[in-house]
């Protein structure tokens, strides 16, 4: 009988637009496991820095998931980006057309993707992406 082909699936993103990406969520399940467990506090986790809350209040796109520390709110995600040329406290990315003109230039730029509650202020990196 002879195998079922299947299609590679379709991607939005250019292949070359990303060097390298580093997935964070296995730390992140550790640190929200602790937090269940007792082992760390609230307080201790959810200390977003007051700019991080203001551009996540206004310019963080909503995901489907509510807030894993306090389940009141739903998370948005913020995409800041460092590298050579950018002010020290890195740029914030609102567009995909923003990342794309960042990589057509010749330096390598880091984007780190934050997820963020806008209630409890929890944020935790979720993935890094060289670029």
């Amino acid at each position: 009988m002879p195998r079922k082909q299947t299609q590679k699936k379709q991607s939005n993103e250019p292949e070359d637009l990303y060097l390298g990406e580093i997935d964070h969520r296995l730390t992140r399940r550790a640190v929200i496991n602790n937090f269940r467990g007792g082992t760390i506090s609230q307080e201790s986790i959810c200390d977003a820095h007051p700019e991080l809350l203001r551009v996540a209040r206004n310019f963080g796109r909503p995901t489907r998931a509510k807030c894993p520390i306090c389940v009141n709110d739903q998370l948005v995600t913020v995409t800041y980006l460092f590298g050579p040329r950018l002010p020290r406290h890195g740029k914030f990315i609102a567009t995909r057309d923003e990342i794309e003109q960042f990589a057509r230039r010749p330096e390598q730029f880091t984007a780190y993707l934050v997820e963020v509650c806008r209630s409890c202020s929890w944020h935790h990196l979720l993935k890094t992406r060289n670029i």
